[in-house]
């Protein structure tokens, strides 16, 4: 049976049922970021080193086209069932990384790969606008994001361990155990949607007013901006760290979450206090700084303090552009404007992603223009949150 949409300021909203959804988001995001760091030295083992940017942009471009449908279904079907098929799209594709092991069977899979987080994140993020108070909307889902983030961490360190001691292939199945363990929580979570409805096929007949929310057009523009530094280190900072004599490919991954989440449990609150767009004003802010050190990094110090400001700015970008979205929008469009967000985050990582591997080239002199780039895009976010802050929108409630 479903819980209401409308809690109260001083309602718990903590529960067992939230901290399952937080350890299935930890499981989640450990199996599909534990390959993030050794995927670049996988598809060079193949023979594919010249499409390391398709491992990102097509990993991202499926996510992107399947949250129109990840939006409607999460406000039609429920927010359960979705995360549900995201977390078992997880087990399937890591299941069949061994098995398919030429170049075009590994990109093949990372483009399916990419049904996974373009249904979970749209569906857990909804979640936790249900059951919390408009109030404290950034605090529960910055909490939720403290799930997510540890995964991120430690799922690197995993990775990097399973292949420097055993193999590719153990990796990708540690990374499907991950992935199975969320779906069994997943599988005892209660569902929040009030009246969802049996599956049908209409609900996967997207019109062109369900692909994006128009009310979600401000967060998603910010998005699109930071998100490209995403896809440019996932892609780059690989070969980066082994150019700067870092042999563990997972530590700039590991220091930015791990930085990401102490920001979350000290100011998942700050949003809700001071408003969303001082705190983005802030994280672009970051988000400049650590690329800007990242374009000139040539020492393990500096790569590090680039991933721990790095990881600054996301552990505020992530939870606060999603609570902005859901601001805005009316209730009954949650999901749709969770998905826009996450559209155009998937756009940027892409982009990102594409853009900074022509940029490198596999040549090390590119690594400053490589990162420049990204730089730029988040200050000329920053510009733009700066001048919408002197003309604050009313959010719908």
């Amino acid at each position: 049976m479903a819980t209401t949409l409308s809690p109260k300021a001083t309602d718990k909203y903590f529960t067992f049922q939230f901290a399952l959804l937080c350890v299935s988001n930890f499981l989640f995001s450990g199996s599909f970021s534990m390959m993030l760091p050794e995927l670049s030295g996988y598809i060079t083992k193949l023979g594919g080193a010249d499409y390391k940017g398709y491992i990102i942009a097509l990993f991202t471009l499926m996510a992107g086209i399947s949250r129109p449908f990840s939006g409607k279904l999460t406000d039609t079907i429920g927010r359960v069932p979705v995360m549900i098929f995201g977390s078992l799209v997880c087990v399937v594709c890591s299941l069949l990384y061994p098995l398919l092991t030429t170049v075009a069977g590994f990109l093949f899979l990372r483009f399916i790969h990419g049904f996974s987080t373009g249904f979970k994140p749209t569906a857990t993020s909804a979640y936790g606008a249900d059951v919390v108070h408009e109030s404290r909307r950034g605090e529960a889902l910055g909490a939720l994001a403290v799930g997510y983030t540890l995964g991120m961490s430690v799922g690197p360190m995993v990775g990097s361990f399973m292949v420097a001691n055993y193999s590719y292939n153990a990796m990708f199945y540690v990374s499907a155990a991950f992935a199975l363990g969320s779906v069994i929580i997943l599988v005892n979570i209660k569902e929040t949607l009030a009246a969802p409805k049996k599956f049908a096929r209409e609900f996967i007949t997207i019109n062109k007013h369900e692909v994006f929310e128009t009310s979600a057009i401000k967060p998603a523009l910010i998005m699109l901006l930071v998100a490209f530094s995403s896809g440019c280190t996932l892609t780059i900072v690989p070969d980066l760290s082994e150019w700067i004599g870092i042999t563990y490919k997972g530590l700039f991954f590991a220091c930015y979450t791990i930085s990401s989440l102490l920001i979350r449990l000290a100011a998942n609150k700050a949003s809700d206090r001071h408003g969303r767009i001082i705190v983005m004003v802030y994280a672009a802010g970051a988000l400049v700084v650590s690329m800007a050190l990242l374009s000139f990094a040539h020492t393990p110090v500096m790569f590090i303090i680039s991933a721990a400001i790095f990881g600054l700015s996301w552990g505020m970008n992530g939870p606060t552009l999603t609570a902005w979205a859901v601001d805005l929008c009316a209730v009954e469009n949650r999901g749709r404007a969770v998905a826009s967000v996450y559209i155009a985050l998937e756009a940027g990582i892409g982009l990102g992603a594409l853009v900074s591997a022509h940029i490198y080239d596999n040549n090390a002199a590119n690594f400053v223009y490589t990162f420049i780039i990204p730089g730029i895009l988040s200050f000329v976010a920053m510009i733009l949150l700066l001048s919408w802050k002197r003309k604050p929108v009313k959010p719908v409630v």
